[in-house]
């Protein structure tokens, strides 16, 4: 048994030949660049792409399995150069009815272990689909029918960003999963947590205590891949091993989710679409207090507040620790070219975030973000709630000479708002 790490949900934004998959995605994601991501820089062992039933993606998986430096392997997934696994798999958006008896929308990522299962599967949810070579393209089935279709390819079923405000369960369908899945609700093992919860929020629902917790960055570009990712126990890298980590079967698990912590989280709390602002204070909140506007978002913490049905938060004993953690990208002081100098000594951000000391660290970029990088690796460096931050706040962040560029272009817009 070894240490792995795990991002199980990656989104392809063009096809090597250009075509669209995710529109809002960069166009630098596809297959193959995300495979060299993962190996050349993250230092990914298992990450899953969750675009591969887009017949454009399907063309080219196969031409990148025939450059010799990918193969398929028998207990599923395709191994590239020795070093990751890449896992093939689709996000579906569902068509749910929700508590209020209105038609709701829902993301599910679904994992097959062979380019044959996938195949099959996108060949069936074709005639689901009104465009099937799109990215998260909603079907006019509920995820009830949709495990089954799934379970059909070998394949399994993980509710994703289940408390994210839209396209989500709990955001904006039921307060209860075992509502949607009924009778087929012990087949959903694992569901993945979104970037403005965490562990302890999700144990406040008494139905998760028997689910595994996934951490996914849900990159929609190749540097935030690994935004958040999963460390876990198996025997070998592959869709095999996965499942039944995710299962906690034969010694197989999660050992740790990492993440960012909540506050940082886009809809972490209510925002009010008409002041643009976040509010703060009790939860839950239905109308703005300061415009008195019911046209809000709600958000991840007051959407739990509302729906939870624990008296007091506590997790099973099983249930592995939420780190909070920031990537590189996130650090302050680390620009671009001393995030390449760091890559090009230590190799991926995995050795730098885990197990280089910090004297290593500080011989290549010196003691002040040798400092910092050692307070994100635990999760002490100081964050600042907010759904949509100004430059302002992000400016406390920065470096001298970053504020300073910063308040630069404050400037430079002020005189062309004077005089336009």
């Amino acid at each position: 048994m070894y240490e792995i790490f795990a991002d199980l949900h990656v989104h392809i934004g063009r096809s090597k030949s250009n075509k669209p998959i995710k529109i809002t995605a960069a166009r630098s994601l596809n297959f193959e660049n995300i495979a060299k991501e993962c190996v050349e820089k993250k230092g990914i062992n298992v990450v899953g792409i969750i675009d591969c039933a887009s017949p454009y993606v399907i063309e080219d998986i196969e031409e990148f399995l025939k450059n010799g430096e990918a193969y398929e392997i028998k207990d599923g997934g395709i191994i590239y150069k020795d070093k990751v696994c890449i896992l093939l798999g689709s996000e579906i958006e569902t068509s749910e009815i929700n508590d209020n008896g209105k038609t709701g929308s829902a993301h599910n990522i679904c994992f097959f272990p062979s380019l044959k299962d996938i195949k099959g599967f996108s060949k069936e949810m074709s005639t689901h689909i009104s465009n099937i070579t799109l990215s998260s393209q909603r079907a006019d089935i509920s995820a009830y029918y949709l495990i089954d279709i799934v379970e059909k390819y070998n394949g399994i079923l993980i509710p994703a960003h289940v408390f994210t405000p839209h396209k989500s369960f709990y955001g904006n369908c039921t307060d209860r999963l075992e509502k949607i899945f009924k009778e087929k609700f012990n087949k959903i093992i694992a569901i993945e947590l979104g970037l403005s919860s965490d562990t302890f929020l999700a144990d406040e629902i008494s139905e998760l205590e028997t689910r595994t917790f996934l951490t996914n960055s849900d990159a929609h570009s190749l540097p935030k891949i690994a935004r958040e990712y999963n460390k876990i126990l198996v025997e070998d890298i592959s869709f095999k091993e996965i499942v039944k980590a995710l299962k906690n079967e034969d010694g197989r698990k999660i050992i740790c989710n990492y993440g960012l912590d909540p506050k940082l989280g886009k809809y972490h709390r209510t925002y009010c679409e008409t002041c643009e602002k976040n509010i703060p204070g009790d939860a839950p909140v239905t109308t703005c207090p300061n415009c008195a506007s019911k046209n809000i978002t709600m958000g991840v913490f007051d959407r739990i507040e509302m729906i939870k049905d624990k008296k007091e938060t506590k997790s099973p004993k099983n249930r592995p620790p939420y780190i909070y953690q920031v990537p590189l990208t996130f650090i302050p002081g680390l620009g671009g070219k001393t995030i390449e100098k760091l890559l090009n000594t230590f190799e991926t951000e995995m050795n730098i975030l885990h197990k280089l000391s910090k004297d290593d660290i500080e011989q290549v970029v010196g003691e002040k973000i040798a400092n910092n990088i050692i307070l994100a690796r635990e999760g002490k460096l100081g964050i600042q709630e907010g759904r949509r931050r100004s430059l302002w706040t992000y400016s406390c962040c920065c470096t001298i000479n970053q504020k300073i560029d910063i308040w630069w272009v404050i400037l430079i817009i002020h005189f062309f708002i004077k005089f336009p």
